[in-house]
């Protein structure tokens, strides 16, 4: 029994776990109607599904950012730039250029294309920086994390591009009949195709082995700088498909709001998610655990009549707690604690015997 239970408190997941259940079942006692969920005009309504919704576009970039943080053992704090920078060329493309309220005049496909394209082309600036140039990472991306904005801002022309076309709305809200919001299914399908990618092919295995030790991944063969720069692309590419949903979600580009402090909620997804900051294994569902638990705990707050001022200053105090509970160090002090019991309570019997 004892061996069972201790699988399953060491499994990588538990922990996030239990932060993600410990924030939803707070909420019992915070907002009693939290997971009433209604349907109305085939739609599902609710704190949880709010929850589920809006925690999309995090997870698709806690993804993205779990891939540069094994590989590099840096963070890439320019992904809500980039998510900006994304739905700007989306929405300019899909208005005809103009920033206007007309329909589209180029097809939806084209607006993607050119809008990961840029995305991707924004992770190799911000991989070579760091693979090839050693910067480090937090630096590196601190060039896009300024200047993004103002890039988003080019493209609009400074102003706020509307696309008002239904088809485009759906992508970041509902489609007509499925009552469950079209954002969870990017969500799922990322979390998907990334896992598949990297159960699949080497290239989870040499994150990882790039992430503990570059220089030894170097002597065995491998690329250290090309690994690292693939990890800041897949990191853009997550960003830009995220800009999308964002951009959907409210049919228009906001240079100046999408994605905004979204890079700080993905850096601690990732850490809530049970993963080492300093690089190396790595987790996807630990990341995607922590995206949700971020987002319950946000929505929580705002249920709790939280002011967005104040906000982040709940944010990080319940945040403190989970990291410090999920710590290496917490960890070992629990386990040396364990064990002094199970000492004492043997020594207890031996006296007695």
């Amino acid at each position: 029994m004892r061996y069972h239970l201790r699988k399953v408190t060491g499994h990588h997941l538990f922990l996030p776990l239990v932060c993600l259940v410990a924030v939803l079942l707070a909420n019992l006692v915070a907002t009693p109607d939290f997971f009433t969920v209604s349907l109305n005009n085939g739609v599902l309504y609710g704190y949880i599904i709010d929850v589920v919704n809006r925690a999309s576009e995090l997870v698709i970039l806690a993804i993205g950012m779990t891939l540069v943080t094994a590989a590099s053992g840096g963070q890439d704090i320019s992904v809500g730039a980039v998510m900006a920078v994304s739905g700007a060329i989306i929405c300019q493309v899909l208005s005809g250029g103009e920033v206007s309220t007309s329909a589209y005049a180029h097809p939806l496909v084209l607006a993607l294309l050119a809008a990961f394209a840029v995305s991707a082309l924004c992770g190799a600036f911000n991989g070579v920086l760091v693979a090839k140039l050693n910067i480090q990472p937090m630096v590196a991306t601190l060039i896009l994390f300024t200047a993004g904005r103002g890039i988003a801002q080019l493209v609009t022309n400074g102003q706020i591009t509307y696309v008002r076309v239904d088809a485009f709305k759906e992508f970041g809200n509902f489609i007509p009949g499925c009552p469950v919001p079209t954002s969870l299914f990017f969500a799922i399908g990322a979390t998907a195709v990334m896992s598949l990618i990297l159960r699949k092919t080497a290239l989870g295995m040499f994150i990882e082995s790039v992430g503990v030790n570059s220089h030894a991944a170097r002597l065995v063969g491998l690329n250290s700088a090309r690994i690292k720069i693939i990890a800041y692309v897949i990191c853009g590419l997550l960003a830009g498909l995220a800009g999308f949903v964002a951009a959907s979600r409210i049919y228009s580009a906001d240079a100046n709001n999408i994605g905004l402090y979204m890079e700080m909620d993905a850096i601690l997804a990732v850490a809530l998610g049970g993963n080492i900051l300093s690089g190396g294994r790595f987790s996807l569902l630990g990341s995607v655990v922590g995206a949700f638990t971020i987002q319950a705990l946000t929505t929580t707050l705002y249920a709790m009549n939280i002011s967005s001022d104040q906000l982040p200053v709940y944010k990080a105090v319940v945040v403190v707690v989970i990291v410090v509970l999920q710590s290496p160090v917490f960890r070992a002090a629990i386990g040396r604690l364990g064990r002094a019991r199970v000492s004492r309570g043997s020594a207890g019997k031996g006296v007695a015997a």
